[in-house]
C-alpha cells in the first residue's frame, strides 16, 4: 500500500506541475485577439491568476479534509479545519508538514490546550498577504527572462536564505553548504553569460525585441519572489511550531482561502496602477479587464483553467507526499520535476539554450543534489541513533 502511495503521489506531481509549468509559460506569451484588428496581447493580470488559483485550492483542500476525515469520530467544523485540535489525534489521521516537511515533533502528540482561533487566524492572514504577493512578481520577470532561467534560479532559494543568515543573523554553516552555495552561484553565472547567445523565442525574436525586454528588471522581480517566498516559508514554520495541531491541508485551506479575499479585492476595486501587483491601467478593476481579456483572445481562457487546476490539484499531492514520505522524498521529487520542467520548457516552446547554459544548469542542479544528499545521510544517521535509544529503553 505504501507503495501504490508513493507512485501515485509522485505521478500527481510530476503530472500536475509539469502540466502546470506549461500553462503558466503559455500565459506570459501573447493571444491573438478574437476581434479586429486581431492584434497579439499579453495576459497581464497576475492578481486575477492568483485569485482563479487560490479559489479552486481551497475548495480542493476542503473537499480533502472531508474526505479524509475519520468516519468514526464527530468533530466540529473548527476541528476540521484546524482552529482548534481534535480531540483525539489529528483531524485527518495525518502529522502536518514542518519546516524541513518531517512530520511536527515526529509524530508527538498535539498540546493539550489548544491557542485562541484569533492569533492562528492572524497569523494565516499573514501567510496568504506574502504568498498573494510572490507570485505575480514570479509571474512579472517572465516579460524579462526565460521560463528555464526562472525554473534554474527558483531551484536555488537556498543561497539567499543563507546569504541573509550569515549577514543579518550571523548564523554559522556546515562547510558543504558553502559549497553548495558555491556552486549555485556559479551555475546561475554561467546560464546568464552564455544566454546573451540564446533565443528564448526562435520565431519570434524580432517581436521580444519590440516588447522591450528588461533582464535587469526581470532579476529584480525575480528576487523580490524569492524574498516572499523565503518569508513565506518562515512564516509556514512560525505557525506549525506555534499550532502543532494544524495539519499541511488545514494550512492550504486557510492560505488559499484568505487569498481568495486578497486578491479578489485587488482585481474587483479601481485601484491606480501599480507595478506588478496592480498593472490594470483602465478605469475599470482588474477583474474587469482580465474577464474581457478571457472572452476576446483565443486560447487564454483554456491556459488560465489548466493553469489553475493543476495548481490546486498539485498542492494536494504535495502535502500528502509531505505527510506520509517526509520532506527528503518531497525535495527528491521536486528537484527531478524543475529539472524536467526546465528540459519541457525547451521542447514545448523551442527555447534554445547554449552548451554554456546546460553547463550552468548541470552545475546548480549538482550542487542542489548534494544538498539532498548530505540531509539525507544526516537524517538517516539521526534515525539509527533514534531506533538505539529506543532499543535501550526497551530493555531498560
Amino acid at each position: 500500500m505504501s507503495l501504490i502511495r508513493l507512485v501515485v503521489c509522485v505521478s500527481g506531481v510530476y503530472a500536475m506541475f509539469l502540466l502546470w509549468a506549461i500553462a503558466q509559460e503559455r500565459l506570459s506569451v501573447p493571444f491573438r485577439a478574437t476581434i479586429p484588428p486581431h492584434s497579439s496581447d499579453k495576459f497581464h493580470f497576475p492578481i486575477f491568476m492568483g485569485t482563479c488559483q487560490s479559489i479552486l485550492s481551497s475548495l480542493s483542500a476542503l473537499v480533502y479534509l472531508l474526505v479524509r476525515r475519520p468516519p468514526t469520530s464527530a468533530i466540529s467544523l473548527s476541528q476540521l479545519l484546524g482552529l482548534e485540535p481534535p480531540s483525539h489525534g489529528k483531524a485527518n489521521g495525518t502529522a502536518g508538514p514542518s519546516s524541513n516537511g518531517d512530520s511536527k515533533m515526529n509524530g508527538a502528540a498535539p498540546t493539550p490546550h489548544s491557542a485562541p482561533s484569533r492569533p492562528l487566524l492572524t497569523s494565516l492572514l499573514h501567510l496568504s498577504l506574502l504568498s498573494t504577493f510572490a507570485a505575480p512578481f514570479g509571474f512579472a520577470s517572465l516579460s524579462h527572462i526565460s521560463y528555464p532561467f526562472l525554473v534554474l534560479a527558483k531551484s536555488c532559494k537556498l543561497v539567499p536564505v543563507m546569504l541573509m543568515n550569515v549577514l543579518v543573523y550571523r548564523r554559522r554553516f556546515a562547510r558543504y553548504k558553502y559549497f553548495v552555495v558555491a556552486l549555485v552561484t556559479s551555475g546561475i553565472a554561467l546560464f546568464m553569460h552564455f544566454g546573451d547567445k540564446s533565443k528564448s523565442h526562435g520565431k519570434s525574436k524580432s517581436a521580444d525585441a519590440d516588447a522591450g525586454k528588461k533582464p535587469l528588471l526581470g532579476l529584480v522581480y525575480l528576487l523580490i519572489n524569492l524574498i516572499l517566498d523565503g518569508l513565506t516559508n518562515s512564516t509556514q514554520d512560525h505557525i506549525f511550531s506555534q499550532h502543532r495541531h494544524l495539519t499541511g491541508q488545514q494550512m492550504m485551506f486557510w492560505m488559499n482561502a484568505f487569498g481568495t479575499l486578497i486578491s479578489t479585492l485587488l482585481a474587483v476595486l479601481p485601484l491606480p496602477y501599480i507595478p506588478v501587483i496592480h498593472p490594470s491601467h483602465g478605469s475599470h478593476g482588474e477583474f474587469q479587464e482580465a474577464v474581457a481579456f478571457l472572452r476576446t483572445h483565443e486560447g487564454a481562457a483554456k491556459a488560465l483553467l489548466g493553469f489553475a487546476m493543476t495548481g490546486a490539484v498539485g498542492q494536494l499531492f504535495i502535502f500528502e507526499t509531505l505527510a506520509h514520505f517526509g520532506s527528503l522524498t518531497l525535495v527528491t521529487i521536486t528537484l527531478t520535476r524543475k529539472l524536467f520542467t526546465m528540459l519541457l520548457s525547451v521542447v514545448v516552446y523551442n527555447h534554445t539554450l547554449t552548451p554554456g547554459q546546460w553547463l550552468g544548469a548541470a552545475v546548480v542542479f549538482a550542487g542542489i543534489c548534494l544538498e539532498a544528499y548530505v540531509k539525507r545521510r544526516e537524517v538517516h544517521a539521526k534515525r539509527i541513533i533514534q531506533e538505539k535509544e529506543k532499543a535501550d529503553i526497551k530493555q531498560l
